[in-house]
Parts: C-alpha cells; structure tokens; sequence
C-alpha cells in the first residue's frame, strides 16, 4: 500500500478540511460509476477510501504517524520490550515470554502469533490452555474501507408530513428516487441498504440520508403543533368577521370575534402534525396590519376617537 498522505496528494500538516476537500475530488474521479470502462477505477477508488479512513480519522492519523499501524490501517508488529536475540537473559528477547506451540517436540517453541498474544494476555494459547481469558483475534476488518456514502436532503413541511418520494443526487452524479417516510423530522437519517460506494472484496457500504426539514413561509413547527401569524385588518379585529386560514389539509374559516386585540392566538383543534395516529393543533396568532401609505380619512377618525374615547394599553407596564 502506498503512502496515505501520497495517495490523497496532501503534505502531511495538512489540516482536516484539506484532507477531507482531496478525499471527495479523488473520490469523485476514481468512483467505478464514472469510469465504467476502467477496470483499474474501482482499485484506485478502494486505495483513496483506504487513505482517507486512517488521515480522515485523527486518532488512526496519529497511529499512522508514529508508526503504530500502516498504510493498510493494520498494526505493525514492533517486537516486545527488550527486543534481543532468543535466549536472552530476563528484559529482554523472546524466550521470557514462553512461547508454546502444539506438540511439545522440535520447534515447540515456535509458537503461532495468535499463541503469542493469547500467551500474553493470559490465554496460554490458543484455546485458553492456561487459565485466564480467551482472546480470538479478527484481523479481517483492520484496513476495511469505509463505503457508507453520506448525504443530504431537504424536504418540505408538507413532505415531512405527508410522506412521499424524492429524487436524491449523489456524489457521483448517479440519482435516486427515495421514500420519505410521514413524520420524518430534521436530523433523521434515511438508510438505504447496500447504496453507498463500492469496494472489490467488500460488500457495498449504505446510503445514509441526513433529513432537513425547509423553513415554511407560514407555519412554524412547535413539536406536533404549529404556529402561525395571522394578518388581520384594522376592521376586521374592532368589528369582527370570517377570516380564511391556510392549513395543510387546506384552508378553513375562522370566526374573529369582535375587539380582538393583536397577539390574540386561536387554537385549531387537529390542524397540526400528525404523529403516531395523534394529530397536533394549529395556534394562529392575529396580527393588525394598517393599509400601506398616509390614509387621512382614516387618520382623521382616529383623532377624533382618541379625543372622545382615549385609552392606555401600556398601563400596567409601570
């Protein structure tokens, strides 16, 4: 395996973001999808995923780096503490470690590397011939690379609540369509099983969907309630009227009694999300809105008004 810092073509101080920007641009180039007719595109796109599994992680990075594990993510065997010849004397060399193999004759002492370790860690071979725990050793994941694809997707009010299909599309320019499920929230993942990037000798990793929900024009989402703002007319609030309010199952009246102040909120009952066979409310809350531009027949009658019926809203505040 080569370098992993050669393969992304980063030096080795580059910061995170440098090696994470050389990941997706190999990445992207090398995926077997956009090189279907060079066999050698799926080995290169394996050893970019490989590279970008040990710097993009920075706790193999370091391991890397010290020399603790190789270009393939594995661990380096770096002898044990004293490191002499064998037959060495105490703090030193092999022989300490009593290594045993299966027969006891000729060679017995040559021990596999697992009997090592179990010999190590109190197993006593393979097996746990000793007493002491057991350690089984699974090589087959160290260096595996990591072919789970991320990636966003915005959805609408309506859709996170509805459900329905949209069409994603990847980084490697191929699209799907995928199943919103109803009640989907921003945050949530969408899986889909054996879609992510592909590796030889691995099995294709997943596509995972992180969901976000767009910001409504009208609606606000308070859990399973929503919230809203309703313009009302000056009018509208001193004499009262049926105003219509937008839902999302369509619009309905709604009775505004007479005097209704600004800031009053109306709660619809079941007009909200639905979730886990309940169904949210809708709290509209009424907000005067005066005409646009100077109205002076309307400046006039309040005048006369606030001569002959003044008032003060604020008298409680102190």
């Amino acid at each position: 395996m080569r370098d992993p810092y050669e393969v992304l073509g980063v030096q080795r101080g580059a910061t995170a973001a440098a090696i994470k920007s050389a990941f997706r641009k190999l990445a992207k180039k090398h995926h077997p999808d956009a090189n279907k007719n060079d066999p050698k595109a799926a080995e290169r796109f394996a050893e970019v995923n490989t590279a970008n599994e040990i710097l993009g992680d920075d706790v193999k990075r370091k391991q890397f780096d010290r020399g603790e594990i190789g270009a393939d993510g594995k661990p380096r065997f770096q002898g044990f503490p004293g490191g002499g010849p064998r037959g060495a004397r105490p703090g030193g060399g092999f022989e300490q470690y009593g290594f045993r193999g299966g027969g006891g004759g000729p060679g017995a002492d040559a021990g596999g590397f697992e009997d090592i370790l179990n010999t190590m860690f109190g197993g006593g071979g393979r097996g746990g011939r000793r007493g002491g725990a057991q350690f089984d050793f699974d090589t087959s994941t160290f260096g595996a690379p990591d072919l789970d694809l991320n990636v966003t997707m915005t959805v609408s009010l309506e859709e996170s609540v509805k459900g329905g299909e949209k069409r994603v599309r990847l980084p490697s320019g191929r699209e799907l369509n995928v199943r919103i499920p109803a009640g989907v929230t921003t945050g949530q993942q969408i899986r889909l099983r054996g879609q992510g990037d592909t590796a030889p000798g691995h099995r294709p990793g997943d596509l995972l969907i992180s969901v976000t929900v767009a910001t409504h024009p009208f609606f606000k989402v308070d859990g399973s309630d929503l919230r809203a703002d309703l313009p009302i007319t000056l009018y509208e609030a001193v004499l009262g009227g049926k105003v219509r309010v937008p839902t999302l199952g369509g619009a309905v009246e709604l009775s505004i009694p007479k005097n209704t102040s600004s800031g009053r909120t109306f709660r619809l009952k079941g007009k909200g999300i639905s979730r886990n066979g309940a169904s949210g409310d809708l709290l509209v809350t009424t907000r005067i809105i005066l005409p646009d531009g100077n109205d002076a027949e309307l400046e006039d009658l309040m005048e006369k008004w606030r001569d002959v019926h003044p008032y003060d809203p604020r008298r409680d505040q102190g």
